[in-house]
């Protein structure tokens, strides 16, 4: 899998790149960033995968949250994907924020005319980290990975779904229980169809109830200013009761003052990191 450099700049000690492939799992060119610590110079790093939310690509994160200088710190390999599959032709798919293009949810479509192309989920667990890790200093028994919003979801299902590969799981205002807000119901209705059966193997709060891996400590930031708190998309609420009867350790920090935007993620991306390396350099 051949990777073109799009982009390459000096940051913290060590690179700030994106690059682009052509993707198997969702029959498109794909972009994603990845940031390598003056410590990949010389050594194998631990990966952090970030997924980032609705509308991003992978450039919000790399310009606004910050990360780069606790990731140089740490030495940790940063990976932010694009958020969805870009210009495959399908009808509809730019006719809404929230679905579609830059919107893909982190779900293995399997309703036309998305099932060909919106497989995110296949794309972060597998293609990437194969990728990643076929390209660059990495050592592949080491990844974590984080989100915020739309991404936060993606996280924590990835997590979830996959005892033991990642070693650590955080996110930013995640959507915790998807198949009981509009943001979800619309997307998995979309991409799954109408049986909400199909939803619950995406639905962190109902994954976590089945849940039976390895310990896996979960951190959670979210601002108590958050207008898609007090909207009821992102029901953290359901998330941590649910943890809480299964004994899966949650941080949940409710910060006041604080938004959805990456004014919020900046002011706290250095605690994540921290959370990350913890596990990731044990």
């Amino acid at each position: 899998m051949a990777l073109t450099q799009v982009s390459s700049n000096k940051c913290a000690g060590g690179l700030q790149k994106v690059f682009e492939h052509d993707s198997t799992e969702l029959k498109c060119k794909m972009k994603f960033a990845i940031y390598l610590p003056p410590k990949a110079e010389t050594d194998k790093c631990p990966v952090l995968y970030w997924l980032s939310g609705l509308t991003c690509t992978e450039q919000n994160f790399i310009t606004k949250a910050g990360s780069q200088l606790a990731a140089a710190e740490h030495g940790i390999i940063i990976v932010a994907p694009d958020t969805s599959p870009r210009g495959c032709s399908i009808e509809g798919e730019d006719e809404s924020w929230d679905f579609g293009t830059g919107a893909g949810f982190y779900v293995n479509a399997t309703q036309d005319p998305w099932k060909t192309n919106y497989r995110m989920y296949s794309y972060v667990t597998e293609e990437l980290p194969k990728l990643i890790n076929a390209n660059f200093s990495t050592d592949p028994d080491r990844m974590s990975i984080s989100g915020h919003s739309m991404g936060g979801h993606g996280a924590l299902i990835c997590a979830l779904k996959n005892p033991g590969k990642y070693k650590a799981v955080s996110a930013f205002a995640p959507i915790c229980n998807p198949m009981q807000c509009p943001w979800g119901q619309k997307a998995l209705t979309g991409y799954l169809g109408a049986d909400r059966s199909t939803w619950e193997a995406y639905d962190a709060t109902v994954l976590a109830a089945s849940y039976s891996g390895p310990q896996l400590d979960i951190l959670i930031d979210q601002g108590r200013d958050d207008q898609f708190l007090s909207a009821s998309q992102l029901l953290p609420d359901n998330l941590i009761a649910v943890c809480s009867e299964k004994k899966i350790p949650v941080v949940f920090r409710l910060q006041p003052g604080y938004d959805h935007s990456y004014f919020f993620i900046y002011s706290f991306i250095n605690d994540h990191i921290k959370h990350h390396a913890k596990y990731l350099n044990a």
